[in-house]
């Protein structure tokens, strides 16, 4: 049965870092305590990491966080959804999103178009497949009203990525009591805040390019300056830095604005590098 309490670790070297030592990481994250590991998607097997670090682990849940249904068949999606649950039992959540424009239209100009009838034409032929992927093993990358009205329609809940504590009182709000709502919270483990932008503000900046998550923003009332400087006050309401109990607090806010899990990505000075020694740190805190 998928464990979707306490905290989780979202991570994109779980997927992209050497398998080896991401098979060990997920052992270690299993035994500190973290109930489900979150891996990205931007195309590839991911259903191969999928299937390592359920093979690493005994309990905890695997996410895709999120599968970019531009990049998959919903028929391949749900034949890999039942082979891995077949072999390793119900520990598998799927993660589903739209992506942004810019990422799927670089390599096929005008394909990225009515993502919400997208989203909905994925969850049809997931439906419609020979072993479907059911509503309640699977949650939608969430972000504005409409894609959440959607979630709330056709999966178990909500995994808003690059949002505020605000944002998912705002989900918790939008999809009443039932669904889940499982936001990603970025955390930099650190001395102060020179440091935290050091690490965190081009990794930001990255991420406010894209209009999906801009648009977001400006609607949680943002301005366009707060976005194009990586102002102090937007850096600090998307990223957790600090020590161990800045991150708790956090994340107890997120729960306090009713969030049923958070999953949370840490950073550090390497972007390649796994966070193994910080995810040590936050494990007492986060999963005492």
């Amino acid at each position: 049965m998928k464990n979707l309490a306490g905290v989780g670790i979202w991570s994109t070297q779980l997927r992209h870092g050497d398998p080896g030592e991401a098979a060990e990481a997920a052992t270690e994250l299993e035994e500190l305590g973290y109930t489900a590991l979150w891996i990205p998607d931007v195309g590839g097997p991911v259903f191969d990491a999928v299937e390592r670090l359920l093979s690493a682990t005994r309990r905890a849940t695997v996410a895709t966080g999120i599968l970019n249904l531009w990049m998959h068949t919903p028929e391949e999606t749900a034949a890999s959804y039942a082979s891995l649950t077949a072999a390793h039992g119900d520990r598998i959540l799927l993660g589903i999103g739209v992506s942004h424009a810019p990422l799927i239209d670089s390599t096929e100009p005008g394909r990225y178009r009515r993502p919400l009838a997208a989203m909905s034409a994925f969850l049809d032929g997931l439906d419609a497949a020979e072993r479907p992927v059911l509503p309640g093993d699977r949650v939608l990358a969430a972000l504005g009203p409409k894609m959440l009205e959607l979630a709330k329609e056709r999966s178990r809940g909500a995994h808003p990525y690059l949002v505020t504590v605000d944002h998912t009182r705002q989900a918790r709000e939008a999809l009443g009591a039932g669904p889940l709502v499982l936001p990603e919270q970025t955390a930099i483990l650190c001395s102060g805040r020179d440091e935290a932008r050091a690490i965190g503000a081009d990794w930001l900046r990255g991420y406010l390019s894209l209009p999906n998550y801009a648009n977001n923003l400006l609607r949680l009332g943002f301005t366009e300056e707060d976005l194009e400087t990586v102002s102090d006050q937007l850096f600090d309401a998307l990223i957790a830095w600090g020590d161990e109990e800045a991150v708790k607090r956090r994340v107890d806010e997120h729960r306090a604005a009713g969030a049923d899990h958070v999953c949370v990505q840490v950073l550090i000075d390497d972007p390649k590098g796994f966070p193994r020694e910080q995810w040590r740190r936050l494990a007492p805190v986060l999963n005492g």
